[in-house]
């Protein structure tokens, strides 16, 4: 069979034999290295990325040598193919498959050398969705990893590594209006603890009937932190008549469940009375399980709505940047209960400092602009 001629699809660098097309950063990674091959002096252009924001180690080798290799004079590159012979050796040392004919390949593809820096901007936003993708991988990994002693505590770090990977993407790209990702959210998962999850919520149910007086003491706990609707709703009921000041026993709860439709569903009234019956240990023991499962439960869904945004690349960098954001903030509102739940001081995240993006240096003209405008 005959070997394609078309320059893009040299696969004499992959790693491993791949048979789906290559991905638009792979072009771009090629581009902004056959830019740097020819022009070796535009590297000065081209910011804000390192060898590993490249999706192969052929490519990250190949850019880890210009990189590292002192840039050639001009007038003898034009004319010598001694500076391209050293970045092949270097390049060699980190992966051996690389040839002169590849780095030939990347020169004669790149369409322009001066958009180095354009390139370099597709490259930079590529690897920033595969570390934000990573980050949120880990979360839900954590939140599932039954081995862990200190559940809670380890899955608010893991989401704090989230928070501080979008901080460093939304640091290097400029906001823009009109950016909500339009990537469909995943469905809720079933916990898998749900039928202990089940029994504790009954218990907590029962035990709140017992002692309303104890309500109080866990103003934190919501009803979205139940499992069950018919849960949600009971909850619901307890926390109206104690704020009413009404009896509260079995059947006065019973009574408000059915003003509220809560039976409606089927549910049997002589199940509730039952359920409703058999209270043990206390109420703080068994909301605060409620709300850890809840915690836990947000971030596993927080974790995969990242993920689903940065599996998608249509998604912009700060179309990741506003949607994990938005779906950090849902995490921060059951941490700042959880912490009113324990008595737990949270510890500050230290904010990222400002990174160079990969592109021209921005002018002053903007921020001209802006301050002008602040002091009218």
């Amino acid at each position: 069979m005959p070997h394609s001629t078309d320059p893009y699809e040299d696969d004499d660098l992959d790693d491993l034999p791949d048979t789906h097309p290559p991905q638009p950063v792979r072009y771009a990674e090629q581009a902004l290295l056959g830019a740097l091959l020819l022009d070796p002096h535009r590297l000065s252009d081209v910011t804000g990325i390192a060898a590993d924001a490249f999706s192969t180690a052929a490519h990250a080798a190949l850019f880890a040598a210009i990189s590292t290799l002192p840039p050639p004079d001009p007038v003898e590159h034009a004319k010598s193919t001694d500076w391209l012979n050293q970045v092949l050796a270097t390049g060699r040392e980190r992966a051996r498959g690389l040839t002169a004919s590849y780095l030939h390949t990347l020169i004669q593809v790149c369409p322009w050398p001066r958009h180095a820096p354009a390139y370099a901007r597709m490259v930079e936003a590529e690897r920033a969705r595969r570390r934000l993708q990573s980050a949120a991988e880990h979360l839900v990994q954590t939140v599932h990893d039954t081995s862990v002693p200190h559940p809670v505590q380890t899955v608010l770090a893991k989401a704090d590594a989230v928070a501080a990977v979008v901080d460093d993407i939304a640091s290097r790209f400029p906001p823009r209006a009109g950016v909500l990702p339009r990537t469909a959210a995943p469905p809720p998962a079933t916990a898998p603890d749900y039928a202990e999850a089940v029994e504790e919520e009954q218990l907590l149910l029962a035990t709140a009937t017992a002692h309303p007086a104890d309500i109080e003491s866990v103003r934190w706990l919501l009803p979205d932190d139940f499992h069950l609707p018919l849960h949600a709703g009971l909850w619901q009921c307890l926390t109206a008549l104690g704020r009413r000041h009404e009896p509260v026993d079995p059947v006065t709860v019973l009574w408000e469940a059915q003003q509220r439709g809560l039976l409606d569903d089927g549910s049997e009234p002589g199940e509730v009375l039952r359920m409703l019956a058999n209270p043990a240990g206390s109420v703080e023991h068994w909301g605060e399980r409620a709300l850890q499962r809840s915690l836990l439960a947000t971030a596993d869904y927080t974790g995969r709505r990242i993920e689903a945004y940065a599996g998608d690349p249509a998604n912009t960098p700060f179309q990741l940047v506003v949607g994990a954001r938005r779906s950090l903030a849902d995490i921060g509102a059951v941490r700042t209960r959880w912490q009113h739940a324990t008595g737990t001081v949270p510890t500050p995240r230290p904010r990222p400092a400002a990174t160079t993006r990969a592109g021209p240096p921005t002018t002053t003209a903007a921020h001209t602009a802006r301050a002008a405008r602040a002091t009218r």
